[in-house]
């Protein structure tokens, strides 16, 4: 696990992708959903705040992307925005895609994506507290349905709630 301190109110954490530790407080996670056959990709976001026991949720779609990655990496900034526009400000982002904690964590490795990680370098200076975890996709699976239902609609999808707008998988 590596961490760097960026001012005195601002820490950045980046959890070693084979590590299982995840940090405790509040938590979002995330997913794309990109099929080479399908004209829209999608996007998901679960949150659960453990001391208050709420959810928000979100679930979009957009134009399919060149790859599985840039969409991951759509999702990943939505749900930053998202939390802070809901001054959701210490946040631990978990994602089933180790290559986007590589990216995040080296993103002069990956110029390809600059302007997507440039804004995911802006959002994470407004955190307090920044995590971003791999975790296993058995784990991620309410975010990954969120994404996949917004996927295969045909029309535009933006739902933030806190009430899903599909069943979503019971607790992992």
């Amino acid at each position: 696990m590596g961490s760097s301190t960026n001012g005195s109110r601002r820490s950045i954490q980046y959890i070693s992708i084979n590590s299982g530790h995840v940090p405790p407080g509040e938590w979002c996670q995330i997913d794309g959903a990109w099929k080479v056959t399908d004209s829209r990709a999608g996007l998901g976001w679960y949150n659960f705040d453990p001391d208050s026991g709420s959810v928000l949720m979100g679930s979009s779609n957009l134009r399919r992307g060149l790859s599985p990655l840039q969409t991951e990496l759509e999702a990943l900034v939505w749900a930053m925005q998202s939390m802070l526009v809901h001054n959701k400000r210490r946040m631990n982002f978990q994602t089933d895609s180790a290559q986007l904690v590589k990216m995040v964590s080296k993103p002069a490795e990956w110029p390809a994506f600059a302007i997507l990680l440039e804004e995911v370098e802006h959002c994470r200076g407004m955190f307090q507290a920044f995590s971003l975890t791999y975790i296993p996709r058995t784990k991620n699976t309410r975010a990954d349905k969120l994404a996949r239902s917004a996927r295969a609609q045909p029309h535009d999808v933006y739902y933030i709630n806190s009430v899903p707008p599909i069943p979503l998988p019971g607790p992992v």
